[in-house]
């Protein structure tokens, strides 16, 4: 299996950059990095590998290698031209999309703790596998019961985007009205085929969060029913 690095490395050749991506060795990119960061907000150029193991950890902002790094951001000040925090009004604003009666859910995607982003690092843990080795859709008792499914039965879950089919946790800890996902798995079982790529005005941040869905019961063939 490839690294993370390697796969960086063969796009750029692949596009014609290889002299912009050499490096394959995590202590070379992180150096690099070091570099990179040297003078701003998140400045971690004083901190080294062989330092994060001597210290099980080290703080940025640490411009210096006998910085003691900073455990408490912004204590004595904020980046700003003045020092001081920027506060801003947020007005609510409905999402680009909402439950109707063809998609009566909110469908909402998020993390697990056993698992990071698409699981190129914590996929390869053995424990963390087996803590969560696939996807599970989790549902509110009230919702799983006029469905007519219960704690380990799958479902399909569908959007004007897709649909794709899960095994089901049942939890009254969230809504009667929303449909959780974990966002961390790819191929059929990819959250974000399912959800909304519309853009915040002023972010631009997709709208992954949330978007309108149905949850289907499924027949002994796998269709919903």
């Amino acid at each position: 299996m490839r690294t993370d690095l390697e796969i960086l490395s063969h796009l750029a050749a692949a596009l014609g950059r290889s002299d912009r991506f050499t490096h394959t060795d995590p202590a070379e990119v992180f150096d690099e990095l070091r570099c990179a960061s040297a003078g701003g907000p998140a400045d971690y150029s004083g901190i080294t590998r062989e330092r994060i193991d001597r210290a099980q950890g080290v703080f940025w902002p640490c411009p210096a290698e006998d910085h003691p790094g900073t455990p408490r951001l912004f204590a004595d000040g904020f980046p700003t031209p003045t020092g001081r925090a920027r506060f801003h009004p947020v007005h609510y604003e409905p999402p680009a999309e909402s439950p109707d009666a063809g998609f009566p859910l909110f469908l909402t995607t998020g993390r697990l703790f056993a698992h990071y982003q698409t699981r190129t690092q914590t996929g390869r843990v053995d424990r963390l596998r087996e803590a969560a080795p696939e996807p599970v859709a989790e549902l509110h008792p009230a919702t799983a019961q006029r469905l007519g499914v219960s704690q380990g039965d799958s479902v399909g879950v569908a959007t004007r985007r897709g649909r794709a089919e899960f095994r089901i946790r049942v939890s009254g800890g969230i809504r009667e009205d929303t449909v959780f996902l974990p966002f961390h798995w790819g191929g059929s079982q990819s959250a974000n085929r399912l959800t909304n790529p519309a853009l915040d005005p002023i972010s631009r941040m997709p709208d992954f969060k949330v978007c309108a869905a149905r949850a289907e019961r499924l027949s002994t063939d796998g269709e919903g029913s």
